[in-house]
C-alpha cells in the first residue's frame, strides 16, 4: 500500500499524521498521511493524502461521503486537478463533499487516491500540481518535519 507524501512539502507545512486500516491477516489495505499548514486565504490548513484498495472507504469516510468509493460518473470530463506520482501524471477530479472541505479522487498504483483538505478553500492547494513520493521506497532519507498530531485524525470514528 503506497504512503504517498507530496515532496518538497508546501511553504510552512508540516507532516501531522499517519493512520492505516487493515488487519494482520489482510494487512494494510488503506494508508493515509496528514499535513498542515498555512491556509491559502486565512488560518490553519490541513491534507490528508489517502491511499486505499477499492471497497475500503476511508476515503469516502473522511471525505463524508456514503459508500466507499467517490460515486458513479465521478470522472467524468476533464480532470479537475493533475499531481505528479512518482514521476506518473494523476489526474484527480473534484468531488462535491459540502462546503467545509476540498475533496479529489483519482488512481495511483492501482489503488484509489484521495486528496481531502480543510477548509475548502484550501482546495487551491491542488493548483499547485504537487509532486507525491511513496515513503517506503527503498532508500527514502527525507528529514521531515513533524508538527503536533491533526485533529482531524481522532474524528474518524465520530458519528
Amino acid at each position: 500500500m503506497p504512503i504517498w507524501l507530496t515532496w518538497p512539502l508546501p511553504a510552512g507545512w508540516l507532516v501531522t499524521g499517519f493512520l492505516h486500516a487493515g488487519d494482520e491477516h489482510t494487512g494494510a489495505r488503506a494508508a493515509a498521511v496528514a499535513l498542515s499548514g498555512p491556509g491559502l486565504t486565512a488560518g490553519p490548513a490541513d491534507l490528508l493524502l489517502i491511499s486505499e484498495e477499492v471497497g475500503v472507504g476511508l476515503g469516502a469516510r473522511f471525505a463524508g461521503l456514503r459508500g466507499s468509493d467517490p460515486g458513479p460518473g465521478f470522472d467524468t470530463g476533464p480532470a479537475h486537478a493533475k499531481i505528479q506520482a512518482e514521476g506518473r501524471p494523476v489526474p484527480l477530479w473534484s468531488i462535491d463533499a459540502g462546503p467545509d472541505r476540498a475533496v479529489y479522487a483519482g488512481e495511483a498504483r492501482g489503488r484509489w487516491l484521495w486528496a481531502i483538505l480543510w477548509p475548502a478553500a484550501a482546495g487551491a492547494l491542488m493548483a499547485d500540481q504537487l509532486q507525491l513520493l511513496d515513503l517506503r521506497e527503498p532508500g527514502m532519507d527525507l528529514d521531515l518535519p513533524f508538527g503536533a498530531p491533526c485533529p482531524r485524525l481522532g474524528g474518524l470514528f465520530e458519528t
